[in-house]
């Protein structure tokens, strides 16, 4: 029973940490798990009861801090559920775009396979992530259906790839918070003429073998909203962002753009670790303007990397203008300048 109540407690502490704000891994790993971690706590409660219960005052305690945790936690992920009820799916449409966007895993030589699911959905266009030297030239035959691209090839497990299938506008590649860490920002033209802003984001996770502290991917995401502010046009942010939708930054990123996350009401899509169905999370992720809607949405076969792709069908609503930015508050501006300082 010691080892019960031990293992008890740190599963009602740790699912606050992320809550002080501390940026090191540690205290943000508690994000990244926390279907992982309802799911322990609710065995925990099992043992507790099958193992004899004596009714005595810790484990009242133990008990009443585990369901306690456990409605803490699905407070944070349930919109993300397929439970949650989706708001109206689909609208009047003014013209689409897709995309197919995959983690290639830059050590994976499966490239066969990812070509056989770029084939299956047949996208506009395909975003690739981790992709080095040997995958530009692994998958070079797409560049007979995509002639357009954007080829960033890293050794550092950050290069990126994009292929189009007509010419894209306004392409800018940049390196927001590390010199070594690719964005990719460009205009899609519509078949009717309208015009959507696309941001394709791979920022470096918090862990111990990247970085020490989450400071650089918080930086990134907030100054990739400051950018998107700048725009008055329908935009789309895509990439593994190496965070939870749940998490405050990522939160915090939707308030300031007004964005949607297509995945609520629809499922956790968890897209990483492809390799343990129980450790899987939702790191790969689309944002989208009010203007436009997700219409279909399909996490990928695996492919040989430790990520699933997903593929992305965006429509623009027919006779919706680009809503203005959201207001924010003094204390969102003031977190969203300090989360952009501190890189410096």
């Amino acid at each position: 029973m010691i080892a019960i109540y031990i293992l008890s407690l740190i599963f009602i502490i740790s699912p606050f940490l992320p809550a002080t704000g501390n940026p090191h891994w540690f205290f943000r790993t508690a994000d990244f798990i926390r279907l992982q971690s309802i799911a322990i706590e609710i065995l925990l409660l099992a043992a507790l009861s099958f193992f004899g219960w004596k009714f005595s005052t810790l484990e009242y305690i133990i008990a009443i801090g585990l369901v306690f945790s456990i409605l803490y936690q699905l407070h944070k992920v349930y919109k993300y559920s397929s439970f949650h009820p989706r708001k109206k799916p689909d609208f009047p449409s003014d013209g689409h775009v897709s995309i197919f966007a995959a983690n290639v895993l830059q050590d994976n030589k499966e490239f066969d396979s990812f070509l056989a699911e770029c084939a299956n959905y047949n996208a506009d266009l395909i975003l690739t992530m981790e992709s080095n030297t040997d995958w530009e030239k692994g998958i070079a035959s797409l560049e007979k259906t995509y002639p357009y691209s954007v080829k960033i090839p890293l050794e550092n497990y950050y290069g990126m790839h994009l292929y189009s299938k007509k010419e894209l506008k306004n392409i800018t590649t940049q390196f927001q918070v590390e010199e070594d860490v690719p964005s990719i920002f460009f205009t899609y033209e519509l078949e009717n003429g309208e015009e959507v802003f696309f941001t394709c984001l791979h920022p470096a996770p918090p862990s111990p073998t990247e970085n020490d502290t989450s400071k650089e991917r918080d930086a990134e995401l907030m100054l990739t909203g400051n950018h998107i502010r700048e725009v008055d046009k329908p935009t789309v942010v895509c990439g593994d962002m190496n965070d939870v939708v749940w998490s405050r930054t990522t939160r915090l990123f939707k308030k300031m753009t007004g964005m949607i996350d297509p995945r609520i009401g629809r499922g956790f899509f968890p897209t990483y670790h492809a390799g343990y169905w129980f450790m899987r999370f939702p790191l790969d992720h689309l944002f989208h303007t009010k203007d436009l809607f997700v219409k279909t949405m399909i996490r990928s076969k695996n492919f040989g990397s430790d990520h699933f792709g997903m593929y992305y069908e965006i429509h623009l609503k027919k006779k919706v203008e680009t809503p203005p930015n959201p207001n924010l508050n003094g204390e969102e501006k003031e977190e969203i300048e300090a989360l952009i300082d501190r890189v410096d």
